[in-house]
């Protein structure tokens, strides 16, 4: 019997190693060939999607330009900070608490709003903007995935509430929304750049690439402002509107032979660098946005075009007895009965029928005239938004109550910018100069003039003002030790639902100083005092006393009245006297 032959185990195993190694060596060629492909056919996908993952085009930005005085004191400033974010697609939720404690943000409001985000696909939601660099850096020391930092700027105001008002705001994108940041919004707006970095997966740049464009800073702004006299005027004006319980007040001081704008201020005010409890109607720069009836410090006007119609002379004499008149269906009265006064006597005593039979005998058409020159229901042409223009009736529609009304300040209105540029015309020899807030390099670029009135007419009435100041006058309050002062008091009705207010007021001052030379042009306006003490003479005037006496001697203007001598008056005593009617002073 004979018997097949059996396969042998060594060749089975052969045969199964060969296979083995024909598919590893099949392996190894595929590979070689998926490298070969990588490194040629398809290495400008895979360059790109590896950039795509690492190199990020990163925006530069670019430093706002500063706000800067006359003297080059910083009033506005970029500072750098930190903006910090969150990809909520990245972030741990058990590692939020760790990034809220230090910020100040609550646990459970900021979890939420991640995982609400994270819900909705979101990949960018902020964590906290314009965080201070030190504080950021703590937070991303924390090595929180999800969070990241990015480099921007916030506006400082070094003066804070002082200036707020002139500078205005900027929203937290860095534009400007208020004041001389809303109106120069363009020329401060610097340029942003950009650049290409590689980051990490915690976005941490590793490796800056190039830039493409380089972050051009703003331009810098020079204003015509005086820290140290804004600083006064405002601590001024600020304790008058608290201790008289007024509802606002503004104070506007100019340089009075070029119309720069040294200070401008008002009440209340707010804090630019806490808005936390920003009130809309803090926000209103009352001194250039909201109109006012100048009362009597318009009569000086009445007069000075009385004066320069070569019908009057300082030494003319009206009779203003019985110390009322009847205009159609309106009784006009002064005081008391003042009897004869000459023009120096009108503007000393503030006489209603005097300034009335002025306005009479020049005829609407003449005041009219004169009262525009002087800058009256036009625009200042200082280019601050929400500036007021303010009116002044046509000739067409003054009839003789009109045109008498309008002769002592009422039916007529401007801002107190307007009224001290008015008076600019009495300190340079009846030329109304151009008002200005940017400081201006060339000399041929200075604003030229308006002429008002003649140079003689100007002087007569500044001289006639001075009188204003002394015993005799309703300004007293406003004299300041070592100087001599001209000025005029201004009280008028407040308008309201029903016609003018028996009650509201608002308190005026307007004056130049010093008479020799004149320097500076003050105008301080008090709304809706309170209490004892309402007229201009009582409330306005001490207040310009107090800023005009501290700015001549911070501008080191010699003195010219070496007579003055400090009066302390008995309020208690003098109030009788001091007290005009209302319609008078």
């Amino acid at each position: 019997m004979t018997t097949e032959p059996q396969p042998t185990t060594s060749g089975i195993a052969r045969w199964r190693f060969a296979l083995v190694m024909a598919v590893f060596a099949a392996l190894l060629l595929a590979v070689l060939v998926r490298l070969v492909m990588l490194h040629t056919v398809d290495q400008p996908f895979l360059f790109e999607q590896g950039e795509k993952r690492t190199v990020r085009s990163e925006l530069q930005p670019a430093s706002r330009g500063k706000i800067v005085d006359r003297h080059g004191r910083p009033l506005a400033v970029s500072t750098p900070v930190v903006t910090l974010w969150i990809n909520p697609q990245q972030i741990n939720l058990q590692q939020i608490p760790q990034l809220a404690k230090p910020l100040g943000l609550n646990k459970k409001s900021l979890l939420k709003k991640v995982e609400r985000a994270a819900g909705k696909g979101r990949s960018f939601i902020y964590l906290k903007r314009q965080v201070e660099p030190e504080l950021a850096q703590r937070v991303l020391n924390l090595g929180v995935s999800g969070v990241y930092g990015d480099h921007d700027f916030r506006r400082y105001y070094p003066a804070s509430e002082v200036t707020a008002h002139t500078l205005g705001i900027v929203n937290i994108d860095g534009q400007g929304q208020e004041g001389l940041e809303l109106a120069f919004n363009d020329y401060l707006s610097g340029q942003d750049g950009s650049r290409r970095v590689v980051k990490d997966l915690y976005g941490n740049v590793v490796k800056q690439l190039e830039v493409s464009d380089t972050p051009q800073p703003g331009n810098d702004l020079h204003l015509t402002l005086d820290l140290r006299l804004q600083y006064l005027a405002y601590r001024e004006l600020k304790a008058a509107v608290a201790s008289h319980k007024a509802k606002t007040g503004s104070a506007v001081l100019l340089d009075a032979r070029n119309g720069e704008v040294l200070a401008l201020v008002n009440q209340p005010s707010y804090n630019p660098n806490n808005r936390a409890q920003l009130k809309a109607n803090h926000m209103r720069n009352r001194a250039l946005a909201d109109l006012i009836e100048p009362g009597s410090t318009m009569k000086p006007f009445t007069v000075a075009a009385a004066l320069d119609s070569g019908r009057y002379a300082p030494s003319t004499v009206l009779n203003t007895a019985p110390g009322y008149m009847r205009v159609k269906h309106k009784t006009i009265r002064d005081h008391r009965n003042y009897g004869e006064l000459d023009l120096t006597g009108v503007i000393t005593k503030s006489s209603n029928i005097g300034v009335t039979k002025l306005a009479h005998n020049l005829g609407a058409e003449k005041v009219w005239r004169f009262f525009h020159d002087a800058g009256m229901g036009s625009a200042s042409v200082l280019g601050f938004p929400g500036e007021a223009v303010g009116t002044l009736p046509y000739p067409e529609q003054m009839d003789d109550l009109r045109l008498a009304t309008m002769s002592y300040g009422y039916g007529l209105s401007l801002t107190p910018l307007q009224l001290a540029q008015a008076y600019t015309s009495f300190s340079q020899q009846g030329c109304r100069q151009a008002v200005r807030l940017l400081m201006l390099e060339a000399a041929e670029n200075t604003p030229g003039c308006q002429r008002v009135m003649k140079a003689r007419t100007a002087r007569q009435v500044l001289d006639m003002m001075e009188t204003v100041i002394s015993v005799k006058g309703t300004g007293r309050r406003a004299m300041v030790n070592g100087y001599r002062v001209a000025g005029k008091t201004g009280t008028a009705h407040k308008v309201g639902r029903d016609g003018y207010e028996d009650s509201q007021y608002t308190a005026i001052f307007a004056g130049v100083a010093p008479v020799s030379d004149p320097e500076l042009v003050l105008v301080v306006v008090v709304d809706e005092p309170q209490g004892r003490e309402y007229y201009g003479g009582e409330v306005a005037a001490p207040v310009f006393s107090r800023i005009m006496e501290q700015a001549l001697r911070l501008r080191q203007v010699a003195p010219d009245d070496q007579k003055t001598k400090t009066i302390v008056v008995n309020k208690k005593k003098a109030a009788p006297q001091l007290i005009a009617k209302r319609d008078a002073a």
